[in-house]
């Protein structure tokens, strides 16, 4: 993620600032009520993000303001949603790939022969969120993990539901303790708020608190195994597959050392990843590849892996983003970072948590640390608790995060705001958890301070 939105200004109780907000609200309320309305999520967070910046804009003109501040912040905007935007684009790619490639299909197939249940396979796919995410970020582990989750099977929603919210969750609290492993970690590490190794610290209170969730979740899950037949013939990975599962974590590889070594986005090691993928499909249909069968493979081509993914995530992060920059932009993302002074550090970084849930983790980080608000004399443990409860805290609603996002477009109809809320009290209460273990390790113990 590149720098924040730059300085704002106050135009929050003006026209346009009430205007604004008010679409917003309007906005969330029918992103909120997907399943009610039936109107797909990227609808009102498309129509709110472009509409707030074309009224500041109008604002601007009837008054005879310099455009100039607002160009430039747009540019900076558009820069931060790029970044996301095109990060999920390829991800979404490669993921489409290893479908059309029999990856998970395969992979579901040894996890259902072995004969594990859904309980074993909620646990499994949790574990697996927990401790991918911490090297391929909780967005790209979500996307794997929820794929896995609907060639397992799709038609049961009692086993996809609690088993979605808990790879969001693990994936979530994985990211938190990996500078890799969320984008507002991420953030909070190139800012200079900690170094490598204070993260780390994190493990505990992000593993106990997924746990905690995870145990309340399982309790949800059926009893039971998959369908699954004897007579069932073996998938394989078809020609290719592991070959692009390679080139895959080659390009989480490139998007990390883009960032942390090239001074380049992370999306830029990401689109070089799919141009090697573009390579390679290419290579392969050049020459005839057989199955175990004998038969030709048919041809392969990433434009039709592309023309797969969910176009729906995108244009809703999209929206979500530009909406968000535009209330930062009014200045109505400023007021909370007041509160430090007011009510603590512990408390208000506590309140970020819930805050991030509603309008996004990264632009809520984005704020904090644009502000960059007093911290107190332990502002080391408080820059750790604050990354902590903006990844953790993503968890509590289906769209506070991009983990939980993706998973929305990949179980689209099955994982939504409404089936989240259902089960979002066992988020809240791992959520406490989280916030207490990092209490009692940093602020009684010392340990990590």
């Amino acid at each position: 993620m590149t720098e924040a939105l730059g300085s704002t200004v106050d135009l929050t109780t003006t026209w346009v600032g009430i205007v604004s907000l008010a679409i917003f609200v309007i906005a969330y309320y029918f992103i909120a009520t997907e399943d009610k309305y039936h109107i797909n999520k990227a609808k009102p967070a498309l129509f709110a993000g472009t509409f707030i910046f074309m009224l500041i804009g109008l604002y601007y003109a009837m008054n005879g303001l310099d455009g100039s501040h607002l160009h430039h912040e747009i540019e900076i905007l558009i820069v931060e949603i790029a970044g996301i935007f095109f990060f999920l684009f390829v991800a979404m790619t490669y993921i489409e790939a290893m479908i059309d490639r029999n990856v998970f299909s395969a992979l579901r197939y040894n996890l259902v022969s072995k004969g594990y249940d859904y309980k074993k396979l909620f646990w499994i796919t949790g574990f697996l969120a927990f401790f991918i995410s911490p090297i391929a970020d909780n967005l790209t582990t979500a996307l794997i993990l929820s794929t896995v989750l609907i060639t397992i099977d799709k038609a049961n929603k009692e086993f996809i539901v609690p088993s979605a919210v808990n790879i969001v969750v693990a994936a979530n609290a994985g990211g938190a303790w990996s500078p890799f492993g969320d984008i507002t970690t991420l953030m909070v590490w190139v800012d200079g708020k900690g170094h490598f190794t204070d993260f780390l610290y994190l493990f505990p209170a992000s593993i106990l608190g997924w746990f905690i969730t995870a145990y309340l979740l399982s309790r949800f899950v059926p009893n039971g195994n998959p369908p699954f037949s004897k007579g069932e013939k073996k998938v394989e990975i078809a020609p290719g597959g592991k070959m692009i599962m390679g080139l895959f974590a080659f390009t989480i590889a490139s998007a990390v050392l883009s960032h942390q070594v090239l001074h380049l986005p992370a999306m830029w090691g990401m689109m070089f990843g799919l141009a090697v993928l573009k390579l390679y499909v290419y290579s392969m249909s050049r020459h005839v590849r057989y199955d175990s069968e004998g038969l030709a493979c048919p041809t392969v081509n990433v434009f039709s892996f592309i023309s797969k993914i969910e176009n729906d995530t995108l244009l809703f992060f999209f929206g979500i983003l530009a909406a968000v920059g535009g209330l930062h932009f009014l200045g109505f993302l400023e007021y909370f970072t007041a509160l430090y002074a007011q009510y603590g550090a512990t408390t208000v970084n506590i309140g970020v948590g819930f805050l991030s849930a509603i309008v996004d983790n990264v632009p809520v980080m984005s704020a904090v640390l644009k502000s960059s608000p007093d911290m107190g004399v332990d502002a080391h443990a408080q820059w750790m608790l604050v990354t902590l409860t903006a990844g953790v805290g993503g968890s509590l609603i289906s769209f506070g995060s991009a983990a939980g996002v993706g998973v929305m477009g990949k179980l689209h109809g099955i994982y939504t705001f409404a089936s989240h809320m259902k089960l979002a009290w066992t988020v809240l209460i791992g959520y406490i958890v989280s916030v207490s273990v990092w209490y009692v390790q940093f602020q009684i113990l010392g340990f990590g301070a």
